[in-house]
């Protein structure tokens, strides 16, 4: 099974590259960590002020109900951390923070914003997710008039403040995923700056036109909605570089996106779709698409023209076959055909040498692979499955950092070519002799041992003989040691005899029990005495 692992999200649910959140302050990267251990600190302590000045202030996850009355003081305070906490109100100290730029209040109790929030006016970053934010409050955010980055995940919202489109021009960062939105008013065209917007769990029935005139835009997160259409206006979004789209309804995708020539990520999995229009094999640049989770009706030729895709995600799609052409993508680093309906092993995928996963899980491959390359890699060892690879006739697994071959390759009975140069195998399983048809073992660049380097250099049939000779001593030696054994216990010697003894001795037990068995009669009548 492959994990879907996708970058540009600011917001999405599953797995992430990092941990940690870095934002932009001027030139300096600045990055978020939550603390690891889970485990709250008892009290907020203040860090010692460098110079009688402080910039960055960490008081997250600290189970503060208040924000501490001394934090107010740092006039030179640029970016305040008090995520994670029991915070329920804002106090109106907060606009004597006149430096701040960054202000993290997410995951706190706080439902109403107080007015003089709207005094920080150099306020560029805002998170207020996951509160419990009354409506009526939102306005103040509108004052905020040098604010890049805004988020309000997972606050309830079933309406976006017109105010703040109207007034907050500045806006590069709106994340408002896990609300009700189920639209977005006309004024959003006024976010002309606007790079990026997730609405992630909504429920959008329809693509917001709306966004179609923001020609800014890069990236579009609208997965886990109930979008059933896309309208031809999205073609004016030519800067867009990633779209996200699963989860929702989609029956079809409008020819017009493929004016959207810079788009490198295309997410669709798990809609309603059969087909991929014909213009996109005009895409140049994309490097990612997820089509996971759609009754394909055949295989989307279109993406065999794209020269950057490395990534693509196809399980469950109903596929049999690749097209010839599907071999072109020699750059695929990711690719995922499981739960699908192929039969064999697809012969396209052994051209692409960068491919690091993987996976036809849940297939009706009945494993009549003839020819196996792995060359050029660093594998370490094969698996022990590849005994049931009994089609195989070429196995190549040259420049490898291979140190044995398992023995089940032993039953690989149609072997004609064992490539296994240039790795680090000492000996060869006992029993590779028994493959009659094998008449090509090239060993060279491994330092051997068993058998010696020597042998193998004279080729297959010195390296049969010598593997014959072993498997021959070996069973004369096994044959000498049973011989010897059974002349210890004959003899009375060592521990062989011991056990002899206790032989012998649990025989007479049991013989002695039977006699008595044979007598019953007279314990019963001592019995009765």
């Amino acid at each position: 099974m492959v994990e879907l692992q996708r970058s540009g999200r600011d917001d999405a649910p599953g797995v992430h590259f990092s941990k940690a959140r870095t934002e932009s302050l001027g030139g300096l990267q600045i990055s978020r960590h939550g603390q690891e251990d889970g485990k709250p600190e008892k009290e907020a302590v203040l860090p010692v002020q460098v110079a009688g000045r402080l910039f960055f202030l960490d008081l997250g996850n600290r189970r503060q109900t208040t924000i501490p009355p001394d934090v107010f003081c740092l006039g030179d305070l640029e970016e305040l951390h008090l995520e994670g906490n029991l915070i329920e109100s804002i106090p109106g100290e907060i606009h004597r923070l006149k430096n701040v730029k960054v202000l993290y209040l997410n995951k706190n109790n706080i439902q109403a914003i107080c007015e003089e929030l709207g005094e920080l006016k150099c306020l560029q970053s805002l998170d207020l997710s996951s509160n419990p934010l009354s409506l009526s409050s939102l306005h103040v955010i509108s004052k905020l008039q040098a604010l890049c980055q805004l988020r309000l995940y997972n606050v309830n919202l079933d309406e976006f403040p017109v105010q703040i489109c109207k007034c907050l021009d500045h806006v590069e960062l709106l994340g408002l995923s896990g609300n009700q939105l189920r639209c977005l008013p006309k004024e959003i065209v006024n976010l002309t700056k606007l790079r990026e917007i997730y609405l992630q769990k909504n429920i959008f029935e329809s693509f917001p036109i709306e966004l179609c005139h923001l020609l800014n835009l890069e990236i579009i997160d609208l997965e886990q909605n109930l979008v059933s259409f896309i309208p031809e206006e999205v073609a004016s979004l030519i800067n867009l570089v990633k779209l996200f789209l699963a989860h929702n309804n989609l029956t079809s995708v409008p020819d017009t996106l493929h004016h959207c020539q810079k788009l490198s990520v295309l997410d669709l999995s798990n809609n309603l779709l059969h087909r991929l229009p014909p213009s996109f094999k005009e895409f140049t640049e994309m490097s990612e698409l997820g089509l996971s989770g759609n009754s394909l009706e055949k295989f989307p030729r279109q993406i065999c023209h794209w020269p950057s895709l490395c990534l693509i995600y196809l399980k469950n799609t109903g596929l049999q076959v690749l097209p010839t052409s599907f071999a072109k993508l020699t750059g695929m680093r990711i690719l995922d055909l499981s739960e699908n309906q192929f039969d064999a092993f697809p012969k396209q995928i052994c051209p692409m040498s960068n491919l690091e996963v993987l996976s036809l899980d849940d297939n009706q491959i009945c494993k009549n692979l003839k020819e196996l390359h792995l060359e050029n890699n660093c594998l370490e060892c094969l698996p022990p499955s590849i005994g049931l690879l009994t089609h195989l006739e070429i196995l190549n697994c040259h420049n490898n950092l291979l140190q044995t071959l398992p023995d089940s390759i032993c039953q690989l009975r149609g072997l004609q070519e064992l490539l296994v140069q240039n790795n680090k195998l000492f000996q060869l399983p006992g029993n590779l002799d028994s493959l009659q048809n094998l008449h090509l073992v090239l060993l060279d660049g491994n330092p051997m041992m068993d058998p010696p380097i020597e042998v193998c250099n004279q080729g297959k049939l010195a390296i049969w003989k010598y593997l014959k000779e072993k498997r021959e001593q070996k069973l004369n030696a096994i044959k000498i040691q049973a011989w010897w054994r059974g002349l210890l216990v004959r003899k009375g010697c060592g521990p062989f005899a011991e056990l002899q003894k206790l032989m012998k001795k649990g025989k007479k037990e049991k013989k002695g029990k039977e006699k008595g068995k044979e007598k019953p009669g007279k314990g019963a009548k001592g019995k009765k005495k």
